[in-house]
């Protein structure tokens, strides 16, 4: 899904309907903060709320997802499309998950035999500094790399209000996590609990 597109088509209908930002968000009661990230394509719209916002604006989901209006003719191949592009976008972020694990699986497989040989051989003191130098590296740019895949993987969503959001790098670091939930602070309703990993935005 193009969310720039998706955004500036929002805009252009909330316009059109002489709606505010405030009012379309009051009408959906969430906030106007909310109806800006959509537009800026800093975020789409929960599940929840794309029947509602698309009976305000008089436009289908299709045309949401397409981030433009539609004539009878190209709607079945629009909504053929927008439903590709969501299992595409699943799939992707689906690897980018494998890739995360795998690389946190290979930064292990070789840095622990570096930290073992300078720990148990007799070596010299610059062998055993290197060594250990050497393994710590591959392990902060391992972890580095998996991070990066596994937080720009989907999304987490708020146990709350189901908003759905890509945390920043810190927020992500810093919070105790499970396998498949991390402790995050909802951007959208400030709860701070345990939010889900999902593959669509």
């Amino acid at each position: 899904m193009d969310q720039i597109k998706i955004g500036k088509f929002i805009a252009e209908e909330r316009k059109a309907k002489k709606y505010t930002q405030r009012e379309l968000a009051d009408k959906l009661s969430i906030s106007d903060k909310t109806i800006s990230k959509w537009e800026r394509g800093n975020g789409f719209p929960e599940v929840s709320l794309l029947l509602p916002l698309c009976n305000e604006l008089e436009i289908t989901v299709n045309e949401l997802l397409s981030g433009e209006r539609l004539q009878a003719m190209d709607y079945k191949k629009k909504a053929e499309e927008n439903m590709v592009n969501l299992v595409k976008e699943a799939q992707e972020s689906k690897k980018k998950i494998i890739i995360s694990a795998m690389v946190g699986v290979l930064v292990i497989v070789a840095a622990v035999p570096l930290f073992v040989v300078a720990g148990m051989f007799e070596m010299q003191v610059w062998t055993r500094v290197l060594l250990m130098g050497i393994g710590f590296v591959i392990m902060v740019i391992g972890i580095a790399i998996a991070c990066v895949l596994d937080r720009e993987a989907g999304a987490f969503e708020c146990p709350e209000c189901k908003e759905r959001f890509v945390p920043d790098m810190k927020s992500y670091v810093m919070g105790p996590h499970t396998i498949t939930k991390r402790k995050l602070t909802c951007p959208k309703c400030g709860c701070t609990k345990y939010c889900k990993h999902v593959l669509t935005r």
